[in-house]
Protein backbone atom coordinates (compact mmCIF):
# COMPACT_ATOMS: atom_id res chain seq x y z
CA UNK A 1 0.00 0.00 0.00
CA UNK A 2 1.28 3.29 -0.54
CA UNK A 3 0.49 6.93 0.81
CA UNK A 4 -1.78 7.84 -2.39
CA UNK A 5 -4.19 4.22 -1.97
CA UNK A 6 -3.99 4.91 2.47
CA UNK A 7 -5.23 8.65 1.78
CA UNK A 8 -8.08 7.54 -0.25
CA UNK A 9 -9.99 5.11 2.07
CA UNK A 10 -11.68 6.49 5.42
CA UNK A 11 -13.11 5.35 8.96
CA UNK A 12 -15.73 3.25 8.14
CA UNK A 13 -15.03 2.02 4.56
CA UNK A 14 -15.72 -1.84 3.95
CA UNK A 15 -12.08 -2.79 1.77
CA UNK A 16 -11.21 -6.22 0.19
CA UNK A 17 -7.96 -7.00 -0.22
CA UNK A 18 -5.96 -8.35 -2.64
CA UNK A 19 -2.24 -9.83 -2.72
CA UNK A 20 0.62 -10.39 0.02
CA UNK A 21 0.04 -9.82 4.00
CA UNK A 22 2.09 -10.69 6.74
CA UNK A 23 0.94 -12.35 10.07
CA UNK A 24 2.65 -11.72 13.65
CA UNK A 25 1.24 -11.32 17.31
CA UNK A 26 2.75 -10.21 20.31
CA UNK A 27 6.31 -12.76 20.61
CA UNK A 28 6.67 -11.95 17.06
CA UNK A 29 6.60 -8.73 17.98
CA UNK A 30 8.55 -8.21 20.48
CA UNK A 31 11.27 -9.93 18.45
CA UNK A 32 10.68 -7.65 15.82
CA UNK A 33 11.05 -4.95 18.58
CA UNK A 34 14.67 -6.00 20.05
CA UNK A 35 16.12 -6.15 16.42
CA UNK A 36 15.05 -2.36 16.10
CA UNK A 37 16.95 -1.60 19.06
CA UNK A 38 19.93 -3.62 18.09
CA UNK A 39 20.05 -1.68 14.82
CA UNK A 40 19.31 -5.44 13.07
CA UNK A 41 17.68 -6.10 9.88
CA UNK A 42 13.95 -7.72 10.12
CA UNK A 43 13.10 -10.56 8.53
CA UNK A 44 10.76 -8.71 6.49
CA UNK A 45 10.90 -5.46 4.91
CA UNK A 46 7.69 -3.97 6.07
CA UNK A 47 7.64 -0.65 3.74
CA UNK A 48 4.61 -0.77 2.11
CA UNK A 49 3.25 -3.91 3.92
CA UNK A 50 -0.11 -4.96 6.16
CA UNK A 51 0.61 -7.10 9.01
CA UNK A 52 -2.88 -8.76 10.45
CA UNK A 53 -2.70 -9.49 14.08
CA UNK A 54 -3.66 -13.54 14.01
CA UNK A 55 -2.29 -16.97 15.58
CA UNK A 56 -3.68 -19.01 12.53
CA UNK A 57 -4.61 -22.52 13.49
CA UNK A 58 -3.24 -25.25 11.57
CA UNK A 59 -5.23 -26.06 8.01
CA UNK A 60 -6.84 -28.97 7.22
CA UNK A 61 -5.93 -30.57 4.28
CA UNK A 62 -6.46 -28.81 1.05
CA UNK A 63 -6.92 -25.53 3.08
CA UNK A 64 -4.00 -23.32 2.71
CA UNK A 65 -4.55 -22.58 6.96
CA UNK A 66 -6.97 -22.98 9.23
CA UNK A 67 -9.34 -20.72 11.53
CA UNK A 68 -7.45 -17.06 11.20
CA UNK A 69 -9.30 -14.77 13.16
CA UNK A 70 -7.97 -11.82 14.36
CA UNK A 71 -6.43 -11.30 18.02
CA UNK A 72 -6.74 -7.78 20.04
CA UNK A 73 -4.83 -5.13 18.60
CA UNK A 74 -3.70 -3.27 22.17
CA UNK A 75 -1.04 -6.43 23.00
CA UNK A 76 1.34 -5.02 19.92
CA UNK A 77 0.74 -0.93 21.16
CA UNK A 78 4.40 -0.61 22.19
CA UNK A 79 5.76 -2.11 19.54
CA UNK A 80 3.50 -0.38 16.91
CA UNK A 81 5.01 2.82 16.27
CA UNK A 82 8.57 1.90 15.59
CA UNK A 83 7.42 -0.77 12.95
CA UNK A 84 4.96 1.92 11.31
CA UNK A 85 8.61 4.55 11.61
CA UNK A 86 10.22 1.65 9.45
CA UNK A 87 7.40 1.73 6.61
CA UNK A 88 4.36 -0.66 7.84
CA UNK A 89 1.29 0.67 6.48
CA UNK A 90 -1.25 -1.18 7.80
CA UNK A 91 -2.57 -3.34 9.94
CA UNK A 92 -5.43 -5.84 11.00
CA UNK A 93 -6.80 -6.90 14.17
CA UNK A 94 -9.59 -5.85 16.71
CA UNK A 95 -10.10 -3.43 19.53
CA UNK A 96 -9.37 0.36 19.90
CA UNK A 97 -5.41 1.52 19.70
CA UNK A 98 -3.63 3.25 21.86
CA UNK A 99 -3.39 7.81 21.20
CA UNK A 100 0.74 6.97 20.59
CA UNK A 101 -0.29 4.32 17.99
CA UNK A 102 -3.35 6.57 16.72
CA UNK A 103 -0.48 9.13 16.72
CA UNK A 104 1.64 6.95 14.96
CA UNK A 105 -0.57 6.24 12.05
CA UNK A 106 -0.94 9.83 11.19
CA UNK A 107 2.00 10.92 11.15
CA UNK A 108 3.43 7.69 9.11
CA UNK A 109 0.11 7.74 6.98
CA UNK A 110 -0.73 4.44 8.12
CA UNK A 111 -4.05 2.83 8.67
CA UNK A 112 -5.34 0.19 10.78
CA UNK A 113 -8.43 -2.36 9.85
CA UNK A 114 -11.07 -4.82 12.32
CA UNK A 115 -11.55 -7.56 10.96
CA UNK A 116 -14.67 -9.28 12.59
CA UNK A 117 -13.75 -11.14 15.47
CA UNK A 118 -15.33 -14.69 15.69
CA UNK A 119 -15.45 -15.10 11.80
CA UNK A 120 -11.56 -17.31 11.96
CA UNK A 121 -13.08 -20.01 10.03
CA UNK A 122 -15.35 -17.43 7.37
CA UNK A 123 -12.01 -15.14 7.10
CA UNK A 124 -9.69 -18.03 6.49
CA UNK A 125 -11.59 -18.65 3.24
CA UNK A 126 -9.75 -15.70 1.62
CA UNK A 127 -6.50 -17.05 2.31
CA UNK A 128 -5.33 -18.55 -0.52
CA UNK A 129 -1.55 -19.02 0.13
CA UNK A 130 0.53 -19.38 3.59
CA UNK A 131 3.70 -19.60 4.25
CA UNK A 132 5.81 -19.15 7.42
CA UNK A 133 8.83 -16.50 6.75
CA UNK A 134 10.51 -16.18 10.22
CA UNK A 135 10.27 -17.68 13.75
CA UNK A 136 8.99 -21.06 13.09
CA UNK A 137 9.31 -21.87 16.82
CA UNK A 138 6.85 -19.13 17.76
CA UNK A 139 4.28 -22.02 16.18
CA UNK A 140 0.68 -19.83 15.48
CA UNK A 141 2.98 -16.62 16.79
CA UNK A 142 5.44 -17.30 13.90
CA UNK A 143 5.31 -14.41 11.21
CA UNK A 144 3.48 -15.93 7.73
CA UNK A 145 3.20 -14.56 4.19
CA UNK A 146 -0.49 -14.39 3.44
CA UNK A 147 -2.00 -14.12 -0.25
CA UNK A 148 -5.44 -13.10 0.20
CA UNK A 149 -8.35 -12.56 -1.82
CA UNK A 150 -11.47 -10.27 -0.90
CA UNK A 151 -9.99 -10.35 2.73
CA UNK A 152 -12.73 -8.28 4.12
CA UNK A 153 -11.90 -5.36 6.74
CA UNK A 154 -13.12 -2.35 8.13
CA UNK A 155 -11.44 0.47 8.31
CA UNK A 156 -10.82 1.76 11.70
CA UNK A 157 -8.39 4.06 11.94
CA UNK A 158 -7.52 6.20 8.56
CA UNK A 159 -4.58 8.60 7.80
CA UNK A 160 -6.59 12.05 9.10
CA UNK A 161 -7.93 10.91 12.47
CA UNK A 162 -10.76 9.04 11.48
CA UNK A 163 -12.32 6.86 14.05
CA UNK A 164 -14.84 4.41 13.69
CA UNK A 165 -14.95 3.78 17.24
CA UNK A 166 -15.33 7.30 18.54
CA UNK A 167 -17.44 7.93 14.83
CA UNK A 168 -20.11 4.52 16.11
CA UNK A 169 -20.35 5.92 19.55
CA UNK A 170 -21.45 9.09 18.17
CA UNK A 171 -23.90 7.81 16.02
CA UNK A 172 -25.38 5.83 18.56
CA UNK A 173 -25.60 8.50 21.56
CA UNK A 174 -28.75 9.60 23.39
CA UNK A 175 -29.22 13.43 22.08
Amino acid sequence: MGDEMVEKIKAGDLVFLNGTIYTARDAAHKKLFELIQKGKELPVDLKGQIMYYVGPSPAKPGQAIGSAGPTTSGRMDGYTPALLDLGLKGMIGKGQRSQEVLDSIKKNKGIYFAAIGGAGALISKSIIKSEVIAYPELGPEAIYRLVVANFPVIVVNDVNGGDMYRIGREQYQVQ
